[in-house]
């Protein structure tokens, strides 16, 4: 894991951690996280009286033999859960785009080590979605997040395509949020049929939250190439704190409205910082 410079033991330690939700468990496939249901996994949950046409196979003949009274075996039936991560790929994730990796290889092994299914995208058509499911597809995992390409697509939360994060039991989506509200609105008001259980990470730079800038600049915009001349004074740098903790804050805000959690995260805290303490915390990950 060289390429996302992480730890030799770290898919060790993840192996230890699952996505947390309590969401519905869809899907008849067996995972590790037990439905409320009654099925045929190994997991023995208790008794009941034989009833016409409860399957035979299912009879405790031992118990008949002490009792007289036909019981059957309930079994608690183990699904699958369904993660997808959606990443932003557009140009400004492009100072983000390991912590982005990492991020999401960091989650992405938790979802394959319990056995359950992964499907991850780069958030526009472009990009070949990564769909498998179980520990044997980790060393797949690994060589797909260590070779996405570097972030060129312009607006992700315009143009960001949902399709492969169909039917999610819970729905990851990592990005800077540097687009105009009016653009997340029309993602929010989409994001919701895909999934019920949806954790918005709203990555930031120290440099994109303090700039330490002063005196005549040309800023050139990643995404759209336009360029503007700037003077910045103690009065532009305020004024552009205000806009900026606006925004937060109405992203925040139209999370809550569409029913999504939200997360704010520095990338320069590390990796270890936002798994086991702030995701840990919410109980994102147990």
């Amino acid at each position: 894991m060289t390429s996302l410079h992480l730890p030799n033991d770290w898919v060790s330690r993840l192996s230890r951690y699952s996505i947390g939700t309590k969401a519905k468990i869809r899907g008849h496939h067996k995972g590790s996280h037990r439905s409320m249901r009654f099925g045929s996994s190994l997991d023995f949950s208790d008794f009941r009286e034989y009833h016409l046409g409860d399957d035979v196979r299912h009879i405790d003949w031992n118990v008949y033999a002490r009792t007289d009274k036909v019981y059957i075996k309930r079994f608690l039936d183990e699904q699958e859960m369904r993660v997808h991560l959606l990443l932003d790929s557009s140009k400004s994730m492009q100072r983000k785009w390991l912590f982005t990796k990492q991020l999401a290889f960091s989650l992405g092994m938790m979802v394959l080590s319990n056995d359950d299914r992964l499907t991850i995208s780069a958030g526009q058509k472009e990009v070949a979605p990564f769909r498998k499911k179980g520990k044997s597809a980790r060393k797949l995992f690994e060589h797909y997040i260590s070779n996405l390409p570097e972030p060129a697509a312009l607006s992700f939360a315009k143009l960001a395509s949902f399709h492969a994060a169909k039917d999610s039991t819970v729905l990851f989506v990592l990005t800077d949020g540097l687009e105009p509200l009016e653009e997340w609105q029309h993602f929010f008001k989409q994001a919701p049929r895909y999934s019920h259980d949806i954790r918005f990470l709203h990555l930031l730079s120290e440099e994109e939250r303090l700039p330490d800038f002063s005196g005549d600049l040309r800023f050139i915009d990643d995404e759209t190439g336009e360029a503007i001349n700037v003077t910045l004074t103690p009065n532009s740098s305020s004024s552009y704190q205000e806009k900026r903790e606006l925004h937060e804050k109405g992203l925040e805000a139209l999370c809550r409205k569409h029913g999504i959690h939200y997360l704010q995260v520095s990338i320069e805290e590390g990796i270890q910082h936002v798994l086991f303490q702030q995701m840990a915390r919410k109980k994102w990950i147990e």
